[in-house]
């Protein structure tokens, strides 16, 4: 059984204070437990290469049964977090990319998850893209005993062994700072490449959970989603050229009213 060290939590809880205000998930995204978005380094998670903002989800007081495995969890979830995207439409050819980070205080028997994989649409679970699992060596993605990587899928690095220590972030709540055991850490930014093979109306979705208690919690943390470079957004501002024509046309709707008031 777990004990918990007065001073080490008091020391995670100063310390996952950080510098960055969590604020909400992006437009469109939805969430189920504890879930943010961070503009700045917070900790041990700095900001993903190339961008100015990342997503997050944590364990810390989220609610029974959240974030497990859409199919085939394992039995072991007890709390958690789920967030997914809006949809989006692609082509088989397109691509998806994201970086993320797995982020844990637990360690050793306590092999809590995280995982990100595709919807058909908003509802219907396609596949896993990857998994992530508390270890104590070796690579903590894909995750042991868990889903491998999903065909199509490559990661930059393509090894993940954890980032050893109580890992500082504040949306771990009082565990950040905190470390039980062997396994605790962080993986750093991996960057995930996926290509499409079938066309059609996608959404992703990601989960984090506890496992066989609820001491200890752990993060997952996304940025960049983003295909063919382009991010997911459901409600894209029209380029140059859509605003012209888009202006056209309201001009010649306005002079064609005019002409029939006239008439």
């Amino acid at each position: 059984m777990k004990t918990f060290g007065l001073i080490g939590l008091a020391l995670g809880a100063v310390l996952g204070s950080g510098t960055a205000a969590a604020g909400p998930l992006p437009a469109g995204w939805s969430c189920v437990g504890n879930c943010g978005s961070n503009n700045a380094a917070d900790g041990v998670v700095t900001l993903a290469p190339g961008f100015g903002s990342y997503e997050w989800l944590s364990t810390a007081g989220s609610p029974s049964g959240a974030g497990k495995l859409p199919v085939g969890p394992t039995g072991q979830e007890t709390n958690g977090s789920s967030a997914q995207t809006p949809t989006f439409s692609v082509n088989a050819g397109d691509k998806l990319n994201f970086y993320f980070n797995y982020i844990t205080s637990d360690g050793a028997q306590y092999t809590e998850y995280a995982w990100a994989g595709l919807y058909s649409g908003a509802s219907t679970f396609d596949s896993y893209l990857f998994t992530a699992r508390t270890t104590t060596s070796g690579d903590t993605v894909p995750g042991f005993g868990l889903p491998g990587l999903g065909a199509g899928v490559t990661l930059t690095p393509a090894t993940s062994a954890i980032i050893a220590g109580g890992p500082a972030f504040s949306p771990l709540g009082g565990s950040s700072g905190s470390c039980y055991s062997t396994g605790c850490g962080y993986t750093g930014w991996i960057q995930m490449n996926y290509t499409f093979t079938t066309a059609g109306t996608y959404s992703l979705g990601f989960g984090v959970t506890n496992a066989l208690d609820t001491a200890f919690d752990s993060a997952f943390a996304i940025a960049g989603v983003s295909v063919n470079d382009k991010p997911i957004d459901p409600n894209p501002v029209p380029e140059p050229a859509t605003l012209t024509l888009l202006g056209a046309s309201l001009l010649g709707l306005g002079a064609l009213r005019r002409r029939r008031q006239q008439g």
